[in-house]
């Protein structure tokens, strides 16, 4: 049907009749009468659109105000159950665009004031804005579950469009979202900043999923205990390793209560747990948990599941830790060729499978065996997750190490700058894995005997952990010594054999005595003292 234009003489007879008013158009301004005059003519401009438009663009134009004030890609408008057909949903389209009232071509954008006006309309389509509200929402979840944890650059760009959308149904429309669903505008935001390594802009997101959680379904629900860990995976990334054990804790001990022991989120939980002992460096707690988990998904998910291998993956790392390379080996050869059986070649955990193994030659001197592996890794985490993402930071560090044990210092140099620098950028300036960077920096021009350029760094290394992890995590130990091995290199041997001490105390109590950590400092404490002049009688 052809719409009947409106003469200048009637648009101006309506505008007097109508002199609409909207709360958001009255805010005081300076010359607040002649601003709310304007605005109550743009209102009243809109009014006169609105009369012009079919119910059924109408009612599309409520539903467009469900969205977030953002583009609005037309699949998602598609997509939810309006009881219209594709034919009268374009028609709707066109009514709104030939009405100025939306802009755009496959993605359209309202304007504030227009998204306000629809906002106000609402009310009249009551019963069938409820049935848009909760199909809009059930659309955002279903996409929100698509999020994986790990998200791919071209994940990424997929749900980009997506996401303040999703964003809204959290802020906004929660009320909308069934029970069995509620935890998932949360979780897909939080796991669209992690898997960019945006942890900072993740944490409110799972802050928020906690709290929500626990209002409606009670402190003792399996979403909850499901919050409180993916929160504490967060911390632990974000190298609050004291904020995250209670909340892993608190998550094992109710999914046991709920879900009984033999359940995947137990051994899940008992995997998280144990990853968080390992960078803590309480080992023999982690390697039990480990264990129990691994047992656990075998159990439950058999022998061919990612989280089988993720299990294997974190064993072998522990091992390694503790300079059980042959223990270390052979689970860190299983876990990769099942995440490439299970997952293909070109997936993050495979880059992180890879990067494991290629350590585990490295500290072994198999250099050959590393160096391709670590490549490949790098390519592969730059491929999946871009440029600037932790995981790129953390293979750049372990490809630089390698150079640095073969003597390629020139080589290792800039790739530990770029590590440390992208650590920096990503994680801030007081996160574990930027201690790391700097002691290992400080390492390389150690070798070097670079002393001036090596000791500063050491000693910024040596606070940041003592400060992060404590007094005595063993990272506080390796910087002790190699603070003392520097030190000893500079003929400095009275200050070298006290931080030679405090070394071999932590690596004994926490190692034993003849865990090889502790056989070398021992030695390197010997030898400095037959360096020591007598003391006098």
């Amino acid at each position: 049907m052809k719409k009947r234009k409106i003469s200048l003489a009637e648009m101006l007879r309506r505008l007097e009749e109508k002199k609409l008013t909207h709360e958001s158009l009255a805010r005081d301004e300076k010359d607040r009468t002649w601003t709310l005059n304007v605005k109550r003519g743009v209102a009243a401009a809109f009014e006169l659109s609105w009369d012009e438009l079919s119910d059924d663009a109408k009612e599309l134009g409520v539903l467009l105000s469900l969205f977030a004030l953002a583009p609005i890609p037309w699949s998602l408008v598609e997509s939810v159950e309006t009881g219209k057909n594709i034919e009268q949903l374009e028609g709707s389209r066109v009514e709104l665009k030939d009405l100025h009232l939306l802009q755009g071509k496959d993605s359209y954008q309202l304007h504030q004031l227009i998204r306000e006006f629809f906002q106000l309309k609402q009310a009249k389509f009551n019963q069938v804005v409820e049935e848009l509200k909760r199909n809009f929402c059930k659309v955002m979840v279903e996409i929100a579950k698509d999020i994986p944890d790990i998200s791919t650059l071209q994940q990424i760009n997929n749900v980009t469009a997506a996401i303040p959308h999703i964003a809204e149904v959290a802020n906004n429309l929660i009320q909308y979202v069934s029970d069995d669903d509620l935890i998932w505008s949360f979780l897909g935001n939080a796991r669209f900043y992690k898997g960019q390594g945006l942890y900072d802009k993740a944490a409110p997101w799972y802050n928020q999923c906690i709290k929500i959680t626990q209002k409606r379904l009670g402190e003792e629900h399996p979403d909850v205990a499901q919050s409180l860990n993916n929160l504490a995976v967060l911390y632990r990334l974000q190298g609050k390793y004291s904020e995250a054990e209670p909340l892993y804790i608190q998550s094992l001990a109710l999914r046991r209560k709920l879900l009984g022991e033999e359940h995947p989120d137990v051994a899940t939980s008992l995997n998280n747990l144990a990853v968080l002992y390992s960078f803590q460096s309480r080992y023999s707690e982690a390697e039990p948990f480990y264990i129990q988990s691994l047992a656990l998904r075998r159990k439950l998910l058999g022998e061919e599941h990612p989280d089988v291998a993720e299990t294997l993956h974190n064993l072998a790392g522990v091992y390694n830790l503790q300079g059980r390379y042959s223990e270390a080996e052979p689970f860190a050869i299983q876990a990769l060729a099942l995440y490439r059986k299970l997952l293909g070649y070109e997936h993050p955990f495979v880059a992180q499978s890879l990067n494991n193994l290629a350590l585990i030659y490295s500290f072994q001197s198999k250099y050959s065996e590393a160096e391709p592996l670590l490549i490949e890794a790098l390519a592969l985490t730059r491929k999946m997750l871009g440029d600037e993402h932790p995981d790129v930071a953390q293979t750049l560090n372990n490809l630089a190490l390698l150079y640095n044990y073969q003597g390629r210092y020139s080589e290792a140099e800039p790739l530990y700058i770029q590590a440390l620098e992208l650590k920096r950028k990503l994680l801030g300036n007081e996160h574990p894995d930027v201690a790391t960077n700097l002691n290992n920096l400080a390492y390389l021009y150690r070798d070097q005997g670079r002393y001036s350029e090596a000791e500063p760094l050491f000693i910024q290394a040596l606070a940041l952990r003592r400060k992060l992890l404590g007094d005595e995590h063993l990272d506080v130990a390796h910087s002790l010594k190699n603070l003392a091995a520097l030190y000893c290199d500079q003929g400095r041997y009275s200050e070298a054999e006290a931080l030679y001490i405090q070394a071999l105390d932590i690596f004994e109590r926490r190692l034993g005595a003849d865990h090889p950590n502790s056989v070398t400092v021992r030695q390197n404490l010997a030898d400095l003292r037959d360096r020591l002049p007598p003391n006098p009688e």
